[in-house]
């Protein structure tokens, strides 16, 4: 057979989004079918390299074929097919030869074709919100380039679009007649050295207009730190001296993990000034999973301008486990038996992506990857009964902290400020179907910048998808005894990132439900960050000592104890940017009215009325709301949307920090501490830990932000809200961590006049 040459047409979206239709070309000469001439192609290769799965069903004699929600069944010697259920007639039929079944080289169109997803689209206008393509990343670079100011050692930590004034993106989203295009400008951030510069560029006229070199911070740490830290590992006599008192004589069998040394006013004996990292590291016993085998109480400070070693903690020897800890299931040789679950959409999607904007159902929002906090929804609005109604600017994950409460020299330090200090974003994991997400979603690739300003792209680094979310609402009546039952089906739309940060993969939900609420859900998983120790049960006489800052989970293995806490920055419009933070309190009072109740229950409203006052922790008795007071429902309610932190996981309620107010980080980070935050809109107040975390002596972020007090009163406001778990570990946990969620929701909250919910259609 002659080699197949393929021709794909792809979408040209500003974020290229994964969903493209190859049409192939007469190739394969097959004449297995009877001697006609249609040109043949082998079934499986073929439609495996289109990114389908093929499987065959014994019981039935059918090939299935599966992609993007849509499910196709051939029959050999058959020239017809269902595609999601519908009959497609086929070029030739479908044959067997030497084991293999072919099909015509029409046959991907055939069947694809005829259920081309409508839901991609190529936008007519570019969003102003759009991220940078390729092509203006590579403008940048060559514009810092002509402007005099490269040097070859530079290094890029951010590169990424710099966004519009608010209110001309809101011009241009809700008056689609009336656009016109916004000026074009990218912001990025670079490392000279230990210096951080910060600058812009004009991409329609491709002059760099600025370049300011910010003192006394630190970068956020890159991929070149990474490869540094080994290197400097592996070259440092001293560090090879201390594992080979631990039995282990190669330091190629050791993996180095560069984390961020924090700050502790001097008592840790480091300059501050310095740019360091600390080593901890495990043994690579080739066991698919180095990190249960942890090298105990040995620490290398590694200088990144020298890339050497500097010292080395080492507080005595503990054996490292070396027990199989396989994260495969590589020790399960019986393998559970689980049937297929197939998700399809025989009539197509209920959405439609543009561009970076999507719509479903009165959903209408714009999607960008950002290489610091991950995805970054915008502009969203719902249209209610033909009107499109302001809900959020931008929402995004703002930061997050994993502190850890072990005060032993290799663990004291750890308390990542993930987002902050390493980019999440650019730590983006790709997404696979049937296990990351189900087969029915739409995945999208995302581009950003690389640490030297080249342009990548993660494949599949989101995915959008729609599923079943119970009953909207029921009501059989057993009054008047019919039997009209009123029952609608929910659905949600999911979108959907997963960021991997060294041994822990964190995935971030956004959940729209046709009735209005959004949710936000933040999963941890992955493998536990683990310490060794001498004690194997809860029996030996140093278990107590071993397991005061953690759980004994396997033998000489402890997981300790630390919290997962996230922020969400959520620049919330209800109905218009002028907002306020009210208070519902629900409380019994003594019953006045006569009659024989004792009691009465009502509730008391509150408006808050400054950034201080807005800070608190979370109460669930009381609700509190981001109202519009200058717009009310039918009935003259403040138009509202609740916002409940509620979290989940090991802890039910979102818990605050878990560190004296006299500790170093919580001096650094405030945002653990409390759920509720609200400030006066500031652009510039992106990070509730602040812009440059790594090092920082003090809270630049959500403290610094709040402490004018400025009024949070009808008026331009951004909700910073925290939730979080406390992970104490458990044996069902380790080696892997099946998904730990935690919560939050947004509910309209007498922002609509009715159930918004009474126009979906029932199921016959």
């Amino acid at each position: 057979m002659n080699k197949k040459r393929w021709i794909r047409a792809t979408l040209a979206l500003s974020m290229a989004l994964a969903f493209t239709f190859p049409v192939l070309t007469p190739s394969q000469q097959a004449n297995a079918h009877g001697g006609g001439e249609a040109d043949y192609v082998e079934l499986r290769k073929t439609l495996e390299d289109f990114g389908a799965k093929v499987q065959w069903d014994p019981a039935t004699k059918t090939i299935r074929i599966i992609k993007d929600g849509v499910v196709v069944e051939v029959k050999p010697n058959s020239n017809q097919a269902l595609v999601n259920g519908k009959p497609v007639t086929l070029e030739g039929p479908v044959t067997v030869k030497q084991g293999s079944a072919y099909v015509s080289h029409h046959f991907v169109n055939d069947v694809f074709q005829s259920q081309l997803d409508q839901s991609v689209q190529i936008q007519a206008q570019d969003h102003p919100l759009n991220p940078l393509t390729p092509k203006e990343i590579e403008a940048v670079v060559q514009t810092i380039k002509k402007s005099g100011k490269w040097q070859d050692h530079l290094r890029f930590t951010e590169i990424s679009v710099k966004t519009p004034p608010k209110d001309q993106v809101w011009a241009w989203t809700l008056n689609p007649e009336a656009r016109s295009p916004l000026t074009r400008k990218a912001e990025f951030i670079v490392l000279d050295g230990r210096s951080v510069i910060e600058g812009e560029v004009d991409l329609s006229t491709q002059q760099l207009i600025a370049w300011k070199e910010i003192s006394g911070v630190h970068g956020m740490i890159i991929m070149d730190d990474f490869v540094a830290a080994q290197e400097a590992i592996e070259a440092s006599a001293e560090y090879a001296a201390a594992l080979k008192k631990r039995g282990i004589q190669n330091v190629k069998d050791v993996v180095a993990t560069p984390l961020t040394v924090g700050y502790f006013g001097g008592e840790d004996e480091l300059e501050h000034d310095a740019r360091l990292l600390k080593v901890v590291s495990y043994l690579n016993t080739r066991d698919g999973n180095f990190w249960a085998h942890p090298i105990e109480n040995l620490v290398a400070v590694v200088d990144l301008e020298t890339k050497k070693v500097i010292k080395i903690e080492d507080s005595g020897v503990i054996p490292v486990p070396m027990q199989l800890n396989a994260i495969d299931g590589r020790d399960y040789p019986n393998k559970a038996t689980v049937k297929p679950l197939h998700i399809t959409e025989p009539e197509g999607k209920n959405y439609q992506i543009a561009g970076n904007t999507i719509n479903w159902q009165n959903w209408d929002f714009h999607l960008r990857l950002d290489s610091r906090v991950g995805p970054v929804i915008s502009t969203l609005t719902y249209t209610d009964e033909g009107t499109k109604r302001k809900i959020m600017y931008e929402g995004n994950l703002g930061g997050m902290i994993v502190p850890y409460g072990d005060p032993d020299i290799g663990w004291y330090f750890k308390s990542y400020l993930d987002a902050g200090e390493y980019g999440m974003g650019g730590l983006s994991s790709s997404l696979e179907k049937g296990t990351d997400v189900p087969e029915n979603a739409v995945l999208l690739d995302a581009t950003i910048a690389d640490n030297e300003g080249n342009p990548y792209t993660i494949p599949n680094a989101m995915a959008i998808f729609e599923r079943y979310a119970g009953p909207e609402y029921k009501h059989a009546d057993l009054v008047t005894f019919t039997e009209d039952n009123q029952s609608r089906e929910r659905r949600e739309l999911v979108v959907r990132w997963v960021s991997t940060i060294g041994n822990y993969d964190y995935i971030i939900d956004w959940v729209f439900a046709q009735n209005g609420n959004i949710q936000i859900n933040a999963g941890a998983s992955g493998i536990e960050a683990v310490k060794g120790v001498v004690t194997r049960t809860m029996q030996d006489d140093t278990a107590e000592k071993d397991t005061r800052y953690g759980t004994l989970i396997d033998h000489n293995i402890v997981g300790t104890t630390h919290q997962h806490i996230y922020n969400f920055r959520l620049d919330l419009d209800v109905d218009g940017e002028n907002n306020s933070l009210m208070e519902v309190n629900p409380k019994a009072v003594p019953n006045t009215e006569g009659g024989p109740r004792k009691s009465v229950m009502i509730t008391e409203q509150k408006t808050v009325q400054t950034e201080q006052e807005a800070i608190q922790k979370f109460d669930p008795s009381t609700v509190r709301l981001i109202s519009n007071p200058n717009k009310g429902n039918k009935v003259g309610n403040p138009v509202s949307y609740q916002v409940i932190p509620f979290a989940g996981g090991t802890h039910p309620i979102a818990k605050g920090a878990l560190f004296t107010e006299d500790d170093w980080l919580f001096k650094r980070v405030n945002f653990m501490d409390k759920q509720i935050w609200v400030t006066a809109y500031d652009p510039n107040e992106k990070y509730p830990e602040g812009k440059y975390s790594n090092r920082s002596k003090t809270d630049t972020g959500l403290k610094q932000f709040t402490a004018d007090n400025q009024s949070i009163e009808n008026t331009d406001i951004v909700l910073w809200m925290s939730t979080g778990t406390t992970h104490v570990a458990r044996a069902e946990e380790w080696p892997m961590m099946p998904t730990e969620w935690v919560y939050t929701l947004l509910k309209p909250w007498n922002f609509f006049d009715r159930t918004p919910t009474l126009n979906l259609p029932k199921k016959e």
